[in-house]
């Protein structure tokens, strides 16, 4: 038995990637625009490295890979669209997170 979406067997629906247009990163929310209009918005806090970054550094992206990364290069920080679509937090571990914020607070005080 084969599977219907909007009058079409599953077979036929063409998927296409999901793509970035615009990215917002506020305080609390990371919020992305896709090519197709729709909008899609999650807490930051799913994803530490944005949380604990100054809003200079979350406000400097580049959204790469034909709109389907979201790159932050002071935080070392890679967001694929797909992901932030399918309400993927941070797969980051603890451990690593303990020594990305060791390293942030030696560099600052250097």
């Amino acid at each position: 038995m084969s599977s219907w979406s909007n009058g079409l067997p599953s077979s036929a629906i063409e998927f296409r990637e999901v793509q970035a247009r615009r990215v917002e990163v506020g305080n609390e929310r990371l919020t992305v625009e896709l090519m197709d209009g729709r909008v899609i918005s999650v807490p930051l806090a799913w994803y530490p490295r944005l949380w604990y970054a100054t809003p200079q550094e979350r406000a400097h992206f580049e959204i790469i890979g034909d709109g389907t990364i979201i790159h932050w290069p002071d935080l070392d920080e890679d967001l694929s669209v797909e992901g932030i679509l399918a309400g993927r937090p941070s797969g980051e571990s603890p451990q690593s997170l303990k020594a990305w914020l060791q390293a942030r607070t030696q560099a600052s005080n250097q």
